[in-house]
């Protein structure tokens, strides 16, 4: 019976069990990694990022080609087992684990670079003891696709946003409406995605603006994990949306609500195209180890 140590880490209502793998010695299946997140058989997380060197995996050295500095890599898996591109929340949680493990160094104005599925991240103190991250960039992809929620009378428009993972983005018309949802049903999206798409359902606060600071609360429906209390990339995604319903006078930096608390979004420009700037809290809950009920494959 293999037994592995882990930190448990949330980041705004999101939490993740973080296993440092510095030599890709731990072979995780995903039946394992599922039965570690499951809340009522396991520990309980809504997935799981394995730290490794990048140099270590195939996908990492690709990174390395680009971004020498990127020394990790996040191997992210949410709680079903399935290997997802990255986790925006994750990404705090991650260089939590590495600062307090002595794995990296991140002082005041530097930069933290972590190699993922989908390129680097970047991330950097900020003023609150947390972090700050640059998710990178962003398009509108995917059009504006219908989509049909249980506790929604009739079936609504929204909008496709990549920002790493794909979501469709709709606006709701209140916070009743936003409360009605039952996101313990999946929502039909039509057409539908061949790799299926997170749903992001938005409401603008009154007023949308506030000392310069757009406004809003969302719930996410995750497209293998089902409801959340909180995702960094739908907070991402639906305040884009809103801005683009906007239009060209609203602001570039969001406050985003949800249930597990809020998010910092920021626009910015760089000489690549616009980047998404995120902020947020992070906390350890605990560190312990773990005998795996299934026995692992040895590398």
């Amino acid at each position: 019976m293999a037994r592995i140590s882990f930190t448990k880490v949330q980041a705004a209502g999101n939490d993740f069990l973080v296993v440092v793998d510095a030599d890709d010695a731990l072979a995780l299946s995903s039946e394992s990694i599922a039965e570690l997140c499951d809340r009522r058989l396991g520990v309980g997380a809504d997935g799981l990022i394995r730290i490794v060197r990048s140099e270590r995996l195939a996908e990492g050295r690709g990174v390395l080609r680009e971004a020498p500095e990127a020394e990790w890599f996040m191997d992210y898996a949410t709680r079903t087992g399935a290997t997802e591109a990255f986790s925006a929340n994750g990404l705090r949680a991650m260089a939590r684990v590495l600062i307090d493990a002595g794995l990296a160094e991140l002082p005041a104005g530097e930069t933290l670079s972590i190699a993922t599925r989908v390129g680097v991240k970047d991330v950097q103190p900020n003023s609150t003891g947390g972090f700050q991250t640059d998710l990178g960039r962003w398009r509108l992809a995917g059009g504006e696709p219908l989509v049909h929620a249980k506790g929604l009378a009739v079936a609504r428009p929204g909008l496709g946003v990549e920002v790493g993972v794909p979501y469709v983005v709709v606006a709701l018309s209140s916070e009743e409406e936003l409360e009605a949802l039952d996101l313990g049903v999946a929502p039909r999206i039509e057409p539908a995605h061949p790799s299926g798409l997170s749903t992001a359902f938005v409401v603008p606060q009154e007023p949308l603006v506030k000392n310069g600071v757009g406004r809003l609360r969302y719930r996410v429906h995750r497209r293998d994990l089902g409801e959340t209390r909180s995702s960094g990339t739908a907070a991402a995604a639906a305040a884009l949306a809103v801005r683009h319903w906007a239009g060209s006078g609203a602001p570039h930096h969001w406050s985003v609500a949800a249930e597990g608390g809020v998010l910092q979004v920021r626009m910015f420009p760089t000489e690549e195209g616009e980047h998404l700037g995120q902020a947020g809290p992070v906390r350890t809950v605990f560190a312990a180890e773990i005998d795996l009920a299934r026995a692992e494959p040895e590398r």
